[in-house]
């Protein structure tokens, strides 16, 4: 994989086909999650790969209704286990250890020929009941998964010189 070409191609999708997602495939996409970096490698969270299309009606109804989620064979969420852990900086430790798990799922997924889209816009509480998810773990993000039905525009970015400063914060 060319890690630049895939982080440059990448693209958040909302509409799929209905073909299955192979399980080697699926093991791949789950394996990079396993093999993302965490704090103290704690690995404070879980996924569950759900696929019964029940279920994910329940999901894309408990997330504002973005009904493309039930188009894509697998819904992936991510589950943190420990959501009160702070890092000495004050940043909760969940918000950056799922993320890069998730971004690592994302691009394995990428390089599988399947698209995704972080959904962050849901009911805490409902997707917790729907998956019986212990209130103590906060659910951090939703994600659809399967092959694309279109090719999604490329999205602008800022120039680098507007997100990067040398040496001291400058605005």
């Amino acid at each position: 994989m060319d890690v630049h070409q895939a982080i440059k191609n990448r693209r958040s999708v909302r509409s799929y086909k209905s073909d299955l997602v192979p399980e080697d495939k699926l093991a791949r996409v789950l394996e990079a999650a396993r093999m993302a970096p965490s704090a103290h490698n704690d690995q404070d969270y879980k996924f569950i790969v759900v696929k019964n299309p029940e279920t994910r009606k329940q999901l894309a109804d408990a997330s504002r209704s973005q009904e493309f989620i039930t188009q894509a064979p697998v819904v992936i969420v991510a589950v943190s286990l420990n959501p009160e852990a702070i890092m000495s900086s004050g940043v909760p430790t969940y918000a950056v250890d799922v993320a890069i798990a998730i971004d690592h799922i994302m691009l394995q997924a990428w390089e599988e020929g399947l698209g995704t889209c972080w959904i962050g816009a849901f009911s805490q509480d409902r997707v917790k009941e729907i998956l019986s998810i212990p209130d103590k773990y906060k659910v951090v993000a939703l994600f659809p998964l399967g092959y694309p039905a279109d090719s999604p525009e490329t999205k602008t970015r800022k120039e680098l010189k507007e997100i990067v400063c040398q040496e001291t914060f400058n605005e």
